[in-house]
This record gives C-alpha cells, structure tokens and sequence, in this order.
C-alpha cells in the first residue's frame, strides 16, 4: 500500500479522521509529518516514500544515485532528491537534501523505479546522468566523489560514448567528465 495522507484518505477508503484513529490505535505509523504507512508494511526507506509523497516529481540524484547504482563506498548523510527549479521546497521530517535543477535538463537521465517494500514509485536518475551532475556540481559535493564513480563505473564495462552522450546535454559538464575520462583512459 503506498503512503497515506490527509488529503487523500478518502482514496484509501477512510475519512480523515479515521485515518487520525487508525494511527492512534496502532494500524497506521506515522513515518513523517502528515504521512502514514499500514503498520505491518514491508521495512522501506521512510526518506524515499516521504520524498516521493511530497513531490511527484522527486529525482533521486548526487551522491543518493551513485549509491543506489553501486557507484561509490560514500554513505550520504541525507537523501539527494532533485527538484525542478523554481519549485517549492517541501518541508520535511527526514534526512533530505533538495536540490534544485534546471528544467529543462530536469528529465534527461531520469526513470521510475519502485520503492522497495511499497507499491510506491520515485524517480532516479541513471549511473551516466548521476556522473554529470557530480562533476557538473563538484564544488558542491567534492570531486572525489565523481572520480570515483566514474572509476567504478568504467571498470563494470561503461561506454565513454554514452557518458558523453549526457554531459554534453547538462551545462557545466563537459569539459570536466571528458578531462577526466582522458586521465583515466
């Protein structure tokens, strides 16, 4: 079942306050402000579902993608979800970190998944798209970060052409991912 809102109990078959009753009574957890899951729902990353609740074009990007693909050792300390720019920053209760992209770059790289343990789905973006935007945004998240994925990435049989394919298409991000893919190559 995917996550449940005030605002959209009616759809999952309760009133409002019911939905408010259920949680008290234990049938439903709250997982953040104004968010809740059935309480014997498969164990799932509460940063996504709430992510994906609040905004139905959340992105998982950065550091967050790199991970998901198996692209770097680096932890994030918060979840990397991008936004298009110029759109509210929800508020929220997890560890999120909102980033916003242009928008008209905002789909390039970009695919829906569903959320493990949910019936939910959250937008990610691919291994190549996620390297881009290290480099491109390297100031910002370090540039061990994009060197080492674009090693890993490389040593799994990653096409340089395709990589190419992207940067060219996000500004910034050229000349670095090529620089780099020449002082590996």
């Amino acid at each position: 079942m995917a996550a449940v809102r005030p605002g959209s109990a009616e759809e999952a078959g309760m009133s409002r306050s019911g939905l408010y009753r259920a949680a008290h009574e234990g049938r439903l957890k709250r997982i953040a402000r104004g968010i809740y899951l059935p309480a014997d729902a498969d164990a799932a990353d509460w940063d996504w579902i709430e992510a994906a609740t609040r905004r139905s074009d959340a992105t998982i990007c950065l550091a967050s993608a790199l991970a998901h693909h198996d692209l770097t050792d680096a932890i994030p300390a918060a979840l990397d979800v991008a936004i298009p720019r110029g759109s509210r920053i929800p508020a929220s209760d997890g560890a999120i970190a909102w980033h916003q992209f242009d928008q008209a770059t905002f789909d390039i790289g970009r695919k829906e998944i569903l959320i493990p343990g949910t019936g939910q789905t959250v937008g990610i973006y691919s291994p190549e798209r996620s390297i881009a935007d290290a480099f491109r945004l390297r100031g910002e998240v370090g540039y061990e970060l994009a060197r080492e994925a674009v090693k890993e990435w490389l040593r799994r049989g990653g096409k340089p052409t395709s990589l190419m394919e992207i940067a060219s298409r996000l500004p910034r991000a050229k000349s670095p991912v090529l620089q780099a893919l020449e002082a590996l190559g």
